[in-house]
């Protein structure tokens, strides 16, 4: 993380509590919404991935706008609930809006915690559209009235994409929430009345992965316009629940239904765009990313590359999907957004880290080069650092063929704090139950000691209490 700036080069804490105005109801941020004929064409998150290292650019960005949130999900990685103390003011969000049109973002996702849950987003939302910046939101949809619906449409929400986890017995356990299935789906007829295009996230996890077939018939005959599907990471609240967590040798039989749940899909038009840490090298793989890259296959992470994370505090970070020290770069506050996005340790590293910062079976992988160990956003969390990721079709079907799984097993529990990280041990052993119980050919890969104890390289396993 960036040392903080000499105190006379400091902005004003506008964010301090003294200072924090009473929240703003949606009903009064409507009445400053200006009154336009229009607004300028939306960009988009494309980028040049030939051109991405040497002139990186945040095209697409994660914005938290707060924490606070109506639901408990079990997985959710930022543990969210309550607002983080110290948030970002409306004013601050829209001088954070200037300083990310200077620096070429052309889409940014809106997440919380629930973004609703701040009146004054739909102010977010027009000051993004009035500098061409595309704007979705992501939704659990619990408190989506038609009021909120129309507000967003007012204001320029492209999309809004639904969580919806599984059918509704595993959706609402997941969620934490009772009700949780049917409100989504009122949520959802409220936004198709308001004009807003719907598209779905779903968590694939243990319960919700045998569901997948019904699910893609549910949302496809409702005209989802896309369906972004990724594996549940077992950070924050999902490392405390090892019961939803697949395990890596899985991940075959996840793709025999898989397969034809984007069949239902497809018949019925609606788009996959497979979250960064589903596939790699699989049969499926050009089905899965042919409409993200010409490649059709996955090109690497794009953490501090071409993606970047805001979290409502204003803390600035590579990975949208991580948080922690190893990956806040700095407050915005501080040192503002363009120094942390060009000169900060912890986002630059992904543009610098070479093949020798991969580690275990992902270092030998004949798409090492290309792949670079996957999503950083899984591995981290599960062994400490990235580059050895062992959800991966590729690599669970070549240790197949050799009579070989691998099985993640909890060393270390998670903190209780937003994106908490637990660290797992990986076990590679013979698929033949006889010959593991004989301990053959099994092998123990502990975690590694983190990027701040180690930035690059593979490191040393880290030492255990």
């Amino acid at each position: 993380m960036m040392p903080p700036p000499p105190d006379g080069d400091r902005p004003d804490d506008e964010g301090t509590p003294a200072k924090r105005a009473r929240p703003m109801s949606l009903a009064d941020a409507r009445k400053r919404l200006p009154i336009v004929n229009s607004l300028p064409a939306p960009k988009t998150r494309a980028v040049n991935l030939k051109d991405i290292d040497r002139r990186p650019i945040p095209r697409y960005t994660v914005w938290e706008l707060t924490l606070a949130c109506d639901h408990r999900c079990l997985h959710c990685g930022p543990r969210a609930g309550d607002a983080r103390p110290n948030e970002l003011t409306l004013d601050e969000c829209l001088k954070l809006v200037d300083e990310m049109a200077e620096l070429g973002v052309g889409e940014v996702a809106l997440i919380g915690g629930e973004a609703y849950m701040r009146g004054d987003h739909i102010l977010v939302v027009r000051a993004l559209r009035e500098k061409g910046i595309s704007v979705l939101l992501v939704t659990g949809g619990l408190g989506i009235t038609a009021e909120r619906a129309a507000a967003m449409k007012e204001a320029g929400v492209r999309s809004v994409s639904i969580s919806i986890d599984g059918m509704e017995k595993s959706h609402d356990y997941v969620r934490g929430r009772d009700g949780s299935w049917k409100a989504a789906f009122r949520a959802w007829d409220h936004l198709k009345k308001a004009g807003i295009p719907v598209a779905v996230n779903t968590q694939i996890n243990a319960f919700s992965y045998t569901e997948l077939e019904d699910l893609a018939q549910e949302i496809g005959q409702r005209g989802a316009h896309a369906w972004q599907i990724q594996v549940t990471i077992p950070h924050g609240n999902g490392a405390d629940h090892p019961e939803i967590v697949l395990q890596p040798h899985m991940m075959k039989t996840v793709y025999d239904y898989l397969e034809p749940a984007i069949d239902r899909a497809e018949k019925h038009g609606v788009r996959i765009l497979p979250g960064n840490n589903l596939g790699y090298f699989g049969p499926l793989e050009s089905r899965l990313r042919r409409l993200q890259n010409k490649m059709g296959a996955f090109p690497g992470c794009g953490a501090g590359r071409s993606a970047m994370g805001i979290e409502s505090d204003g803390q600035i970070k590579a990975c949208p999907t991580l948080g922690g020290p190893t990956n806040q770069a700095g407050s915005w506050r501080e040192h503002g957004l363009a120094k942390l996005w060009h000169e900060a340790k912890e986002i630059t590293y992904f543009r610098t880290r070479t093949l020798d910062d991969l580690w275990g079976y992902c270092r030998r992988c004949y798409y090492a080069e290309q792949c670079m160990g996957g999503c950083s956003a899984t591995s981290e969390p599960l062994f400490g650092r990235p580059g050895n990721n062992p959800f991966c079709y590729h690599r669970v079907d070549m240790l197949q063929q050799e009579g070989l799984r691998e099985r993640i097993e909890m060393v270390v529990p998670a903190e209780d704090i937003p994106f908490g990280t637990a660290r797992f041990k990986l076990i590679t052993e013979p698929i033949d139950e006889a010959e593991r119980e004989r301990g053959e050919r099994t092998t123990v890969e502990m975690p590694r000691v983190d990027r701040n104890e180690v930035q690059h390289g593979p490191a040393y396993p880290m030492t255990l209490d």
